[in-house]
């Protein structure tokens, strides 16, 4: 099935294009021309206005519309999380298991093998723990933390489907493990970690290539003691995961990590929790409650508990509180995750050869639809 997509502002990833259509078959985009050289006879998109982008990329996203990965680690689970995303433009995404018990990230990694190649939009797994530093836990548990072993490295190395990104603590987990890790294909992203700069650049030399939601459950930077977020300001090796949610980081830091990296150093994540995309406002996270009031989610003790938002919803407030330009905001959920995930060949831009999986905002940034891998979904 040809469609030829024309009527908005298209944005390549990195640039608005004006005047252009685009034209795609089946999954695949074929091509972009001016508009009036668009072909005829196939099925038209006359969008009427607006932005046409790559669909969002979400790297780290633990659950949304009532679901969390933890508490339902199932294709189905997977299926109703991603669902409940692609409604606010997240094409495709990484669901996100955090530190558990052993059986909890064995049916998960099961769940991932189950659904790729199954369920739409899904690309594999962020397993974001254990392998973290107890200091830095954040909503973690900690009787669940623990040391990595050539064991652990075995059981990721064969449950991989896909993408899989692993979040560890780069001063618990050696440099000959995580030179393992990323040999085998797995992306290895530093966070969770009272680790020193120093610690940080040996992991990011025996191949990390990312870090975790910067500045939150990290080693904070100090003029002299730079840290793990001091590394992740400083290393261009690394693309640096952001939650911009007004709450998780204030937005002076986002301003220095934007100067320090732009937009092809830092990719939007959600971190998204069950009230995202829909869910209720409270929910269970492995024995405790954690409410969202506003737009900010916490535990009883006042612990951030991951967010409530979309991709959209930081793009928009990027967009509108902050007034980082737009072009740069749609930027860091597009093509840059999908350079972190090393998937930019296929995802994240409008160009040939890409995948057709599209989202097509309003001028008020409202999703009006929602195409993925040609179908639309919304």
């Amino acid at each position: 099935m040809k469609q030829v997509f024309f009527g908005a502002r298209l944005f390549n990833g990195f640039e608005f294009i004006d005047d252009h259509a685009l034209i795609t078959e089946g999954a695949t985009i074929i091509g972009l021309v001016p508009f009036k050289e668009r072909p005829h006879g196939l099925i038209e998109r006359d969008l009427g206005g607006g932005i046409l982008s790559p669909g969002f990329i979400d790297a780290q996203i633990n659950g949304g519309g009532g679901v969390l990965l933890n508490e339902t680690p199932s294709v189905k689970g997977i299926s109703a999380i991603l669902e409940a995303h692609r409604k606010f433009g997240t094409t495709h995404a990484l669901p996100t298991v955090i530190t558990d018990a052993e059986e909890v990230l064995v049916e998960t990694l099961a769940a991932g093998k189950a659904a790729s190649g199954f369920v739409p939009g899904y690309l594999g797994l962020h397993i974001e723990g254990p392998f973290i530093d107890s200091i830095r836990a954040g909503a973690h548990p900690q009787e669940h933390i623990r040391k990595m072993t050539e064991a652990d490295v075995d059981k990721l190395e064969q449950g991989r489907s896909g993408v899989m990104m692993l979040t560890l603590a780069p001063n618990k987990v050696s440099s000959e493990l995580i030179r393992r890790l990323t040999k085998s294909g797995i992306i290895v992203s530093l966070g969770h970690a009272e680790a020193t700069d120093h610690e940080a650049f040996a992991a990011i030399d025996a191949g990390a290539t990312a870090v975790t939601h910067l500045y939150n459950a990290m080693s904070p930077l100090n003029h002299r003691a730079p840290g793990l977020v001091g590394a992740a300001l400083a290393d261009r090796r690394v693309i640096a995961g952001l939650i911009a949610d007004g709450h998780h980081v204030d937005s002076t830091a986002i301003r220095v990590a934007l100067a320090a990296k732009g937009p092809s150093g830092i990719a939007l994540v959600s971190d998204a929790m069950p009230p995202a995309a829909g869910g209720s406002d409270m929910f269970e996270l492995q024995g405790r409650t954690a409410t969202r009031i506003g737009t900010k989610l916490s535990l009883p003790n006042g612990t951030l508990a991951g967010s409530a938002i979309t991709l959209l919803d930081a793009i928009h407030y990027l967009v509108t509180d902050m007034k980082v330009e737009f072009k740069h905001a749609l930027q860091m959920a597009t093509s840059t995750p999908a350079k972190m995930l090393r998937i930019d060949h296929s995802f994240g831009r409008l160009a040939k050869g890409y995948a057709s999986s599209l989202v097509h905002l309003a001028d008020d940034l409202k999703v009006k639809s929602v195409w993925i891998d040609g179908l639309n979904d919304h």
